[in-house]
């Protein structure tokens, strides 16, 4: 790992960015379909869940926006399209499925004055009214945690980007079904579209944010 990623320093890749004036944090997606062992998408462990919680505490303690986004979809995934009719598993976010695998997790719980957002899809950008609210709010970081490193995290990631937003990807805080998705993304993440932190850091960076 160190030959390729001295390799990519070479080429130019994973030039750092500066952390931001206005930072938010979004947890993607943590939900009990990943968490709650048994189910179709259990992801074997609950670390991230928790690295998570431990991040929302402290931008809740330091004024910083928490957002946090949920999938659910219409009757038969209709609004779902290809991406529905691809991921068998995603019936389980349809309204009224059975189980309640779609709620969010209580470690990491909305609290009434945070914007839970819906999709149907990967990113937390697609369809949906997050660059907006981003861009209302001035918010010019946003830290990244939930579920699946491989999935909605990176798509998020790389939208958030491309929307004008650095990421910060927490490395504690974002979890797959296996490390090596896990960290092939992490390490794309870093290459290309933004930048992965140690939780420790990021929280360090928070407390220090302006409210």
């Amino acid at each position: 790992m160190n030959d390729l990623t001295a390799d990519y320093a070479d080429a130019g890749f994973g030039r750092a960015i500066e952390w931001g004036e206005r930072p938010a944090v979004i947890a993607i997606d943590m939900v009990r379909a990943y968490f709650q062992p048994g189910a179709e998408l259990y992801m074997g462990s609950g670390d991230c869940l928790d690295s998570a919680a431990r991040i929302i505490a402290a931008a809740r303690e330091a004024g910083v926006p928490v957002l946090h986004t949920r999938v659910a979809y219409g009757p038969g995934g209709r609004d779902g399209g290809l991406f529905f009719r691809k991921v068998g598993a995603l019936r389980h976010f349809v309204d009224g499925a059975p189980g309640g695998l779609g709620e969010i997790m209580p470690e990491v719980a909305p609290r009434a004055d945070e914007l839970v957002i819906v999709k149907q899809y990967a990113s937390a950008f697609f369809g949906t009214s997050l660059s907006a609210t981003l861009a209302s709010g001035r918010i010019d970081t946003l830290v990244i945690t939930g579920v699946s490193t491989s999935g909605c995290v990176r798509a998020t990631a790389v939208d958030a980007i491309q929307h004008g937003y650095l990421p910060v990807v927490a490395r504690q805080a974002v979890g797959d079904r296996a490390a090596g998705p896990h960290e092939a993304n992490l390490f794309d993440i870093a290459a290309k579209y933004g930048e992965v932190w140690d939780e420790d850091l990021v929280i360090a960076r928070l407390k220090g944010a302006p409210s």
